[in-house]
């Protein structure tokens, strides 16, 4: 089968198409034929060699596909073959990227009718993130004020959505007004455009628009400064989700911003998650069926051929993106 294989690591440049022996589902395995693979951020970590979770090269990156199954191993139970799936991967294990891959069943969802399998595709990290980080951790019900850093991004654009739905006032965060302007269009009622309100200038507009008391939740996408920003923008007993850092830039924090509002800071890593027992396919199949039932969209930015897979990183990585990119293999 066709497969997109890192041999070393580095740019673009090193994800190498390559001709790979099928898998064979073993116990406790389906066999998925992938129809359409995420690209990630940790994707482009294990790329470069800088994702701590990723192993060794030579490897097979990709952390989320939808598909379709073609075989089961034995003891599998509930799945069967020719159901429409979603799956899930593992850091340090064959990804995605490639035209077929054997999954422990307990990271495939099978979906409801009504999705297509693009945008299924696009559910196991980025939405799936921002559901949990929302619904779980920051415990979001109607009429909380949320405020969504990066919120053009594939976390950010889903968990403006997720929060518009339930009724919550969402304050999207972005670099630029096409991107907040199309955060409005997802459903954020207030937008800022760190463009025009820089660093603390941004901190001052998100308490503007909340009258001085900041947000109930305030997720965090981007990590360094922001993550003390994002701090500062919490109300009292509110809650902040930190779930990255793509800033790559250390974080320095005075404890006055959230103490003495008694906020809670909660850490989210989904690959640590998983390993540490989430089941994810129960928060999986509430996501496919609202996005069956037209409750969301998923907007794809741009969907690349499998073995144009370098050009996918470089789009991803020049930061343009708004919204999911992915591969496909037809």
């Amino acid at each position: 089968m066709r497969a997109v294989r890192i041999d070393t690591f580095g740019g673009p440049e090193v994800l190498v198409p390559v001709e790979v022996p099928d898998p064979v589902p073993g116990p406790g395995e389906v066999l998925i034929r992938v129809a359409a693979a995420g690209v990630n951020r940790a994707d482009a970590l294990t790329r470069a060699g800088t994702y701590h979770r990723a192993g060794k090269p030579p490897l097979i990156p990709g952390l989320e596909a939808a598909g379709t199954v073609t075989g089961v191993g034995a003891g599998v139970e509930g799945i069967t073959a020719g159901q429409k799936v979603i799956a899930m991967g593992a850091a340090n294990a064959p990804g995605f990227y490639a035209e077929a891959a054997a999954v422990p069943a307990t990271r495939v969802t099978v979906l409801p009718d009504g999705i297509d399998l693009r945008s299924a595709a696009a559910l196991p990290v980025a939405w799936l993130t921002a559901w949990y980080c929302l619904n779980r951790l920051g415990r979001l019900a109607a009429g909380d004020t949320v405020v969504v850093q990066a919120a053009a991004s594939g976390v950010g654009s889903a968990a403006v959505q997720i929060a518009a739905v339930a009724g919550a006032h969402v304050i999207a965060v972005a670099s630029s007004s096409a991107k907040t302007g199309w955060a409005a269009e997802l459903g954020a009622e207030h937008t800022v455009d760190t463009s025009a309100f820089p660093g603390e200038a941004a901190v001052d507009e998100v308490l503007r628009l909340t009258g001085g008391r900041g947000a109930d939740i305030v997720l965090d996408t981007v990590g360094g400064d922001v993550f003390a920003q994002s701090l500062r923008e919490a109300a009292f007993a509110g809650r902040v989700v930190a779930l990255a850092n793509v800033a790559l830039r250390p974080s320095t924090v005075d404890t006055r911003d959230f103490y003495p509002k008694n906020v809670s800071i909660h850490g989210f890593q989904l690959t640590a998650l998983l390993e540490h027992g989430y089941d994810p396919r129960p928060d999986l199949r509430a996501l496919a069926d609202r996005v069956a039932a037209g409750d969301y969209r998923v907007p794809i930015e741009a969907s690349f051929p499998l073995q144009d897979a370098a050009r996918a990183h470089e789009r991803l990585e020049d930061r343009t993106n708004r919204g999911k990119i992915i591969l496909t293999t037809g």
